[in-house]
């Protein structure tokens, strides 16, 4: 790898609009992540009975799949799915996306705060636009496979 996957990896995620929250077994569900690179955790607003929250409920594992061209991250994250009572930190990362789930907003009773404490991930990283568009063309004209980007596996 030629530069810190793990950087790239949060770097990315803090870029990412949406991605797949799977828990407690149910099918994975559109999800914004609040990346916490310092912290080492993803933050996530969900509804009370949500698959998450009982996941959360249960200190259940979790597993968030990204695949934002935009970003230029795609990865698979397994780790620890918990409820915080971090009422700043819910102040922190709310916004009117978020608003538009809740009917009394912010203060809605069904307003639940999980962190997702990442234990390892399997990712690729890469710079997208021209050097992508370039590595695909110079693949087809040499027949060499491109060089899109760094793939990794990443434990926390």
């Amino acid at each position: 790898m030629s530069r810190d996957l793990k950087s790239d990896f949060w770097k990315g995620l803090g870029d990412t609009r949406a991605g797949l929250l799977a828990a407690g077994g149910e099918q994975p569900v559109p999800m914004a992540p609040h990346a916490d690179a310092e912290a080492g955790v993803i933050w996530f607003i969900t509804a009370q009975g949500t698959a998450a929250d009982r996941a959360a409920r249960a200190s259940g594992t979790a597993s968030f799949h990204v695949a934002d061209s935009r970003a230029n991250l795609y990865a698979n994250v397994r780790g620890r799915l918990e409820v915080s009572d971090d009422p700043k930190k819910l102040d922190e990362i709310w916004s009117a996306v978020a608003s538009a789930w809740f009917e009394n907003g912010r203060k809605d009773s069904a307003v639940r705060l999980l962190r997702m404490t990442p234990e390892e991930a399997e990712v690729w990283s890469g710079d997208g636009g021209a050097s992508f568009l370039y590595e695909i063309a110079k693949a087809k004209m040499t027949g060499d496979t491109p060089d899109v980007g760094d793939h990794g596996r990443l434990i926390f």
